[in-house]
């Protein structure tokens, strides 16, 4: 490549986005076509085909989106956005054939907070956050803003939603925080009238919303777990004007418990109703906070005596319950249910059956990803790690194939074993733990490997040596058998958070990277320091080029620095980012290309000999906070601090152009994932052998579940007072004064007997 081709800087494409935005409230939205789903991911908006599980997406956000609504036709997508305090929030309109940009707005301060077409589409109604509190009503053909008004009165707190008529498509409803008012659009004198319904003395938070066919009858769901039903007084005429008629409430309902007295017969929703659908036959589907979806209708009774202000007028025809907060619920071809929830998941429901047809369609991780790997030189699975899971994902299908839970605590660290055996990973209750790959069951534990937390942790290419950092500063050597995994070593020199650790591809050397501004490299037979490299900068990553001859850097400081392995000697500092710390860096096989992404959400694919950018990736909507190279150098894949998971298409004149080097347990690519381990090289490697029970490979783990869902295993807890196993030849002295940060511990030097585990 010249330097002049280098200079030509092309943009990344997505493959596709794993995640989906739950914390919007009706952010999954199902196209008339009933072909596609839309939802909002991060700073773009997902269109995702539900037959052949393709997606696109609309970008021209410049932050998270917070709302989302389609035309009642689907000739048009609406998107409003959160911004930084004290800039204007974009509304934009997507025209759908084209996927395009039809016109933009900012007229609503920081937030968006809800959107809705009128029924003929002439129309778009806009509600700010709580810090505009204003409603716009935008003409789309003339393309500018009729009127605005203020949401609620001073009386009242936060308008929280707005809804559009079925018919009558110059009146919608808003409602929130004790208030709930109908809205008559005057367009000739270019103002709002309003109607406050009488609820009389009832104080509620008004929620989700949806309005019978005809727009005669409001359903409202309320924080307090119960229903109110409102009659709406309106002309059947969309040309009359404004009604002499309030809209009146006509009851609170509740649901009935028959199985109690009169009096005490009504039960109200945990934690509120947050949304609610009308079907054609009249019944209600309700989704609460408490993961609640039932289906009822209202019963034929009056009360005119009952002490409650709720009445158990609704009757449970059915009812089942999904994890998390209900944000969002959607009706596909007329007998599915779609809910999408806040812990980022959206399920199937098939409405003749609540029982046994509930299905995880898509999941995503709801906190930061801290860490990505791949199997080695297998490219159909990859895995993360994240707060409370681990999670292994297939790049064909992109779904999650397996779910690892250990409640509480989060992830900091994860990677396979070479021959594909077990799932190693760091947290951050100080246990190093692993698992297996298609049932995700605990091999092992090391409880306590590090006092204040593990974060980050690397394995040998045989499997029996295993390196881990913590936050306290040490970087601790394990011997890995098959019933038991003793500590070999203690290696002192940093007195910051380890960040990385990374072996070279000899095994005989390890380089750990600290946020006290140094990576040290370390003689991993001998157990001893080699060279130290200092700079001005916290390092968060530290990697071996493929034939261990250099190293390569990034931290806080936004450079990225080439270190000669040899002597610790800098060769090339490069501006890795312009406005933040650089947070991970990976290379490919053969050390072409590397990829690195931080703090700025950008995503750039690096000339490794050049030293020059070649492609950039712009799609996240917060702090990328881990990257990972596929094997086969075809795509890449990073992840958030949102939970965001992208996998990035690379280039095809940037794909591995070298052949990559045999593997040494069984085999390349994807036509090897099944066979045994036949390689003559494999023979050189002397595998870690867990316990005979498991057979387990991750390359059999997308065959696995080819026709079955995702498996969700919890993990067994840990004995976290017990004390890891130590090696009689470790200086057990040496690990009396963890806390003391000043006092410098003395690595210890290994002899031959610990040579012979590196059986090479």
């Amino acid at each position: 490549m010249t330097s002049a081709e280098a200079c030509e800087i092309i943009r990344l494409e997505p493959a596709a986005i794993i995640g989906f935005d739950g914390h919007v409230i009706a952010g999954l939205r199902v196209h008339p076509d009933q072909k596609h789903l839309v939802f909002p991911l991060g700073n773009e908006i997902s269109v995702y085909e539900l037959e052949t599980n393709r997606q696109t997406f609309l970008r021209g956000h410049t932050n998270t989106i917070s709302t989302v609504d389609i035309s009642p036709s689907g000739k048009m997508v609406a998107s409003g956005q959160t911004n930084h305090m004290g800039f204007r929030a974009y509304v934009i309109i997507w025209d759908w054939e084209s996927r395009r940009e039809i016109s933009r707005y900012e007229l609503h301060r920081v937030k968006v907070q809800s959107l809705c077409f009128s029924s003929n589409e002439q129309y778009l109604v806009s509600l700010g956050g709580k810090d505009c509190g204003s409603i716009i009503v935008w003409d789309i053909e003339q393309n500018m803003a009729i009127c605005g008004v203020t949401a609620t009165k001073e009386t009242t707190g936060d308008a929280l939603k707005v809804c559009g008529l079925n018919q009558r498509w110059t009146t919608f409803v808003s409602g929130g925080d004790q208030n709930l008012r109908v809205w008559h659009i005057d367009r000739d004198r270019k103002r709002l009238n309003v109607q406050d319904v009488a609820v009389g003395k009832l104080r509620r938070e008004f929620t989700g919303m949806c309005i019978t066919e005809n727009d005669e009858i409001l359903y409202v769901g309320t924080m307090s777990g119960d229903i109110v039903k409102i009659r709406l007084n309106v002309s059947s005429n969309p040309n009359a004007p404004m009604p002499d008629k309030t809209p009146v409430m006509l009851g609170c309902f509740g649901k009935h418990n028959p199985r109690k007295p009169v009096g005490k017969d009504c039960e109200k929703y945990h934690y509120g109703v947050r949304d609610l659908l009308i079907l054609p036959n009249g019944s209600l589907i309700i989704g609460a906070g408490d993961g609640t979806i039932e289906m009822v209708h209202e019963r034929n009774v009056s009360f005119k005596n009952y002490n409650s202000p709720t009445w158990p007028q609704l009757k449970s025809l059915q009812s089942t319950k999904v994890g998390g907060v209900i944000t969002s619920l959607q009706i596909v071809n007329q007998y599915t249910l779609l809910i999408g929830t806040d812990g980022c998941e959206i399920y199937s429901l098939e409405l003749q059956n609540f029982k046994t047809s509930l299905k995880l369609l898509k999941t995503c991780h709801t906190n930061a990803v801290y860490d990505i790997a791949f199997p080695y030189n297998f490219s159909l699975v990859f895995a993360t790690s994240s707060h409370e899971s681990i999670r292994i994902w297939s790049t064909s299908r992109m779904q999650e194939l397996l779910r690892i839970v250990v409640p509480n605590f989060a992830s900091s660290s994860i990677v396979f074993s070479r021959d594909g055996k077990s799932i190693i990973s760091a947290w951050n209750d100080g246990v190093i733990r692993a698992f297996t790959p298609l049932t995700g069951k605990l091999i092992y534990a090391i409880p306590n490997a590090h006092n204040k937390g593990c974060s980050s942790v690397a394995v040998t290419s045989n499997g029996k040596i295993l390196v881990s950092g913590g936050i306290e500063g040490q970087v601790r050597v394990w011997k890995i058998e098959p019933y038991m995994q003793s500590m070999i070593g203690v290696l002192k020199e940093h007195y910051g958070p380890i960040e990385s650790v990374h072996i070279n591809s000899f095994d005989t050397e390890v380089v750990s990277a600290s946020r006290d501004g140094s990576c040290v490299i370390w003689d991993l037979i001998r157990l001893t320091r080699k060279h130290v490299i200092f700079a001005h900068t916290q390092f968060i990553a530290a990697q071996y080029y493929p034939t261990g001859v250099q190293i390569l850097t990034a931290g806080s400081d936004k450079l990225i620095g080439y270190w000669e392995a040899f002597d610790g000697s800098l060769v090339r500092e490069v501006e890795g980012s312009k406005s933040g710390p650089i947070n991970a860096i990976d290379m490919n096989m053969t050390g072409e290309y590397f990829v690195s992404a931080g703090t700025d959400q950008v995503v750039r694919l690096w000339d490794y000999q050049l030293g020059v950018e070649v492609a950039v990736g712009i799609g996240h909507a917060s702090a990328i906070t881990s990257a990972r190279y596929s094997p086969n150098g075809k795509f890449l894949v990073t992840g958030s601090s949102d939970g965001g998971i992208f996998v990035w298409t690379v280039p095809e004149n940037y794909h591995i152009k070298i052949p990559a080097p045999e593997v040494t347990s069984g085999g390349s690519g994807n036509n090897n994932r099944t066979k045994p381990n036949t390689d003559s090289a494999s023979k050189r490697v002397v595998p870690c052998r867990a316990p005979k029970t498991n057979n387990e490979n991750v390359r059999q783990l997308e065959s696995a579940r080819s026709n079955r869902s995702s498996q969700i295993t919890n993990c067994p807890a840990v004995d976290l007072n017990a004390q890891p196993t130590i090696d009689p030849c470790v200086d057990t002295a040496s690990l009396a004064d963890d806390n003391e940060q000043q006092e410098q511990l003395e690595t210890r030097s290994v002899h031959s007997q610990k040579s012979q585990i590196f059986d090479r």
